[in-house]
């Protein structure tokens, strides 16, 4: 069966459809449970991993990775759980890191900004300038960390199979839309789909792992079969860190194999 993610501005009612599908479909249906998967995994402060998904990178983060350490740890839970398959996850970024999966139904909830408004004025009782003051700030941020961390406009159209309009449509019809939708044959799960699935959860964990150790790591798998290319001074032994690489990802569920590339590199002194 499929896996669904559904992307929503704040206040935007695409929680409720993500509970009404969830309760049609009888899938299981998450968003903050996956952020504390991963603290309890990665033994990392879930704040930590809020603020990661919700801000905005820095400058100093992307010379550090400081943001991108927490995001590993986020989509390596993130993909493990869509491995279930029956499941529909409502939340921030869950689409980039399945885009191009062809059993995850990728969808986009929208609402007028007057509702919106509406709805945060009446949730949190705040004057309208306020709720205009905090939407504005909110959509911006979330934008910035789309654009920053891998080049994409989370509000482009082209990255969903389905955008829908709570406005006429009621949350019902939109629920009701969606299980259409992700009942038709395209989205049906297959052997090669799921495949690359677990391809994408195994790079995943494994970057999550090494990140620390080796933040520039790139991380391929092909069925199972995990390659780790870094770059190394040809000045400095690379035995011991292949050794470390190996003992981290040792006990990775799924892992057939793992082969650690080398390339060397030179260190230029004055």
């Amino acid at each position: 069966m499929p896996v669904i993610t559904i992307s929503r501005g704040s206040y935007s009612h695409g929680k409720d459809v993500a509970e009404k599908v969830a309760e049609k479909l009888g899938y299981e249906c998450v968003s903050r449970e996956i952020i504390l998967e991963a603290s309890e995994y990665f033994n990392v402060p879930e704040f930590k991993l809020l603020k990661a998904i919700q801000d905005a990178p820095s400058f100093l983060d992307r010379i550090t990775y400081g943001k991108e350490k927490y995001i590993a740890y986020v989509k390596a839970a993130l993909l493990r759980h869509f491995m279930k398959d029956n499941v529909i996850y409502h939340g921030f970024a869950g689409h980039f890191f399945v885009a191009d999966v062809p059993h995850v139904l990728k969808v986009r909830i929208i609402a007028d900004f007057e509702e919106r408004i509406r709805l945060v004025m009446e949730k949190d009782g705040v004057s309208r300038e306020e709720a205009v003051d905090f939407l504005n700030k909110l959509d911006a941020e979330r934008r910035k960390w789309g654009l920053r961390l891998y080049g994409i406009d989370t509000s482009d159209a082209s990255l969903y199979d389905l955008v829908l309009h709570v406005k006429k449509l009621t949350v019902e019809d939109a629920a009701d839309i969606v299980c259409y939708v992700v009942n038709m044959e395209r989205f049906n799960t297959t052997e090669e789909s799921k495949q690359m699935l677990q391809d994408l959860a195994l790079e995943a964990e494994i970057k999550a792992l090494l990140i620390d150790l080796r933040p520039d790591a790139e991380v391929s798998s092909k069925n199972g079969v995990v390659t780790v290319s870094i770059r190394l001074p040809v000045e400095i032994d690379e035995t011991e860190l292949v050794k470390k690489i190996e003992e981290k990802c040792s006990k990775v569920s799924g892992l057939k194999d793992l082969k650690v590339q080398v390339s060397p590199t030179t260190l230029f002194r004055q």
